[in-house]
């Protein structure tokens, strides 16, 4: 029977690095204990990355990392309701992590971008923490993308991407990153909305704070 890979290549790979890869995995499955065997294997995965043509792409390095060192951002507009967690649950616990916690690293700890409740499950759910051993798979995103206000975007994208965020929390976000110095060209650019829908969640929090960038002609009186 052919290797599966064979059926997606559109060449051969390299034996000599199969073989390598071949040793390195036999070492890997060889350490008794599994923090050393995640914390050696993460290790292998950075350095592949590093020589990977598509390294600029987060998800080319997905590593495992324990569930209570990544924490959740508190800026996330996008909500589940209490049967939707459920499922999630039952989902990550019959067909494991399909798609990793999009991660940033602040020090020795990750902060969630997108996976915030992924992220929940893994650390709340007895199933899912016995299941993977009370790790997270991560991706990290890239070094320009750390400021809060591209965290903060990145963010919503993904969840505009899934339809689903907050209206309130939406306003609340819109009027953080007004404050933060972004015009409205660049936070409907960001976010993906039009300007009129900037404009509308920035009235929500206030008139005053909505327009204090904005000129207005001298008011006019009626003879």
């Amino acid at each position: 029977m052919p290797n599966t890979l064979d059926l997606f290549q559109a060449s051969e790979p390299d034996a000599e690095c199969l073989q390598a890869a071949d040793a390195i995995a036999a070492r890997i499955a060889a350490i008794p204990d599994m923090a050393t065997a995640l914390v050696t294997l993460n290790a292998v995965r950075a350095i592949l990355h590093r020589a990977s043509p598509l390294r600029s792409e987060p998800v080319d390095c997905v590593l495992w990392v324990p569930a209570d060192t990544v924490a959740a951002n508190d800026y996330n507009p996008n909500t589940v309701a209490p049967p939707e967690l459920k499922l999630l649950e039952h989902s990550i616990a019959c067909d494991g992590y399909t798609q990793p916690v999009v991660t940033w690293v602040d020090g020795d700890r990750r902060e969630t971008v997108d996976g915030f409740h992924r992220g929940l499950v893994g650390r709340t759910s007895k199933k899912v923490k016995a299941r993977t051993h009370g790790y997270l798979p991560v991706t990290t995103v890239n070094a320009d993308r750390t400021d809060r206000r591209d965290r903060i975007a990145s963010t919503i994208r993904h969840n505009r991407a899934r339809g689903r965020h907050a209206v309130d929390r939406m306003s609340d976000i819109v009027l953080d990153l007004s404050r933060r110095n972004w015009s409205d060209a660049k936070i409907a650019k960001e976010l993906g909305m039009e300007p009129d829908e900037v404009l509308r969640l920035k009235q929500i929090t206030g008139l005053a704070e909505a327009f204090a960038d904005k000129d207005f002609s001298e008011a006019w009186d009626v003879d």
